[in-house]
């Protein structure tokens, strides 16, 4: 735990990170999961929800940092071997902190889930920190084609077996396409609880995720460029719209959206969104002209930016307890248990709400006790760095 001075940081980016980590919060913990409003769940398979803007934005957001700190310094003429390693000493905290809270409350290595969200951020991080430091712009945009070209090909022309022959290529189904038979390959016993014979954050669709890492290299790259902040506003903007319109048009032609495989039109679409909403963020809190309403909006949207100055510890320390609400378990008179979250939630489902809005409102006060945290270690200046 380090104290460190926020004078040098990129407001807008820790708000956009903060909103990312409210958001995720959010969606992770209604208090049924049976009554919640469809944009607070991912999409069933094909499309997109409000849900589906999280993880991506994540990577996003790191691959802005990597280039705010990483690029800058391989630039700078820092030891591009030592800068990497650093990293992948980083990234390998990361992978155990998630790989931990899979592990944990079962505590069997026979059975747990091996990716997750930590999991696949550490190895996004990991592959794609070579390309910010050995390659210029043109470079990790040629690798950006190239690494989407080649899941684009293995998820829709490599045939894939089922014991009894081959399915065919180019089934985007649960359980039936390249990806899914990769994941039995090599993770079987150690998947998405959920499914069993796939997992969304597996090994081939992890190609295509690190292109969300990358595409936020690039807008990295652009925030550091000379040109004035407006500039900068507006064509992050014309990017984004940019990149609905591909990310669409590859949806109806030949690759659908969706979250669960990282396909490349989800990858290119929700890369669309976060170039928006960065650039309101940007926009907003870095790049107005008027200090005036600078700071208004600076004041307005602090604890967002509160929140993402511990996204890391916030993100870990949300999971440990939304775990720990549902494993710690009170004995009733009639022989059954209650979890400790069906203790807490019992109050408010008591109110004259509709059943979606009071599963909301347990998720808005669970994300203010975890801002009540996350203000707490602000105010001590406490920040959690790994």
């Amino acid at each position: 735990m380090t104290n460190t001075s926020t004078a040098a940081r990129l407001i807008s980016l820790d708000a956009f990170r903060g909103f990312t980590i409210a958001g995720m919060m959010l969606v992770n913990n209604p208090g049924d999961w049976s009554s919640a409003y469809p944009q607070l769940f991912h999409a069933h398979w094909n499309g997109w929800t409000f849900t589906d803007w999280i993880f991506p934005f994540f990577l996003f957001i790191g691959g802005i940092s990597m280039t705010l700190s990483l690029g800058r310094r391989a630039e700078a003429g820092a030891n591009k071997p030592q800068l990497l390693l650093q990293l992948t000493r980083r990234a390998a905290i990361i992978f155990l902190i998630g790989f931990a809270l899979n592990y944990i409350p079962n505590f069997n290595l026979a059975t747990v889930r091996i990716p997750g969200v930590l999991q696949r951020i550490a190895l996004c991080t990991v592959l794609a920190a070579p390309i910010v430091v050995y390659c210029n712009w043109k470079q990790q945009c040629y690798w950006i084609l190239g690494l989407l070209a080649l899941y684009t090909g293995l998820m829709l022309y490599v045939p894939v077996p089922d014991g009894n022959g081959l399915w065919g290529a180019g089934v985007l189904e649960p359980g039936r396409d390249f990806g899914s038979f990769v994941d039995r390959l090599f993770l079987t016993g150690h998947m998405w609880v959920n499914s069993k014979t796939w997992d969304p954050e597996g090994v081939t669709s992890t190609i295509s995720a690190v292109c969300s890492q990358l595409f936020g290299v690039l807008a990295g790259r652009w925030l550091a460029t000379t040109a004035s902040k407006e500039v900068k506003t507006v064509w992050m903007l014309l990017a984004g719209l940019a990149c609905l319109w591909i990310g669409a048009i590859i949806d109806s032609t030949f690759m659908p959206i969706n979250k669960s495989l990282w396909t490349t039109s989800y990858c290119i679409f929700i890369t669309g969104w976060a170039l928006i909403m960065f650039s309101v963020f940007y926009w907003l809190l870095d790049a107005n002209g008027s200090e005036w309403f600078r700071n208004k909006a600076q004041r307005l949207l602090k604890p967002f930016v509160i929140y993402g100055m511990n996204a890391l510890f916030v993100f870990a320390l949300s999971g440990l307890i939304a775990k720990m609400l549902s494993y710690i378990k009170f004995p009733q008179p009639d022989g059954h248990t209650l979890s400790l979250k069906a203790v807490l939630y019992a109050p408010i489902q008591s109110l004259p709400l509709a059943p979606w809005n009071a599963s909301l409102l347990f998720a808005l006060l669970f994300n203010a006790f975890m801002f009540l945290i996350a203000w707490f270690m602000w105010r001590k200046k406490w920040f959690v760095k790994v």
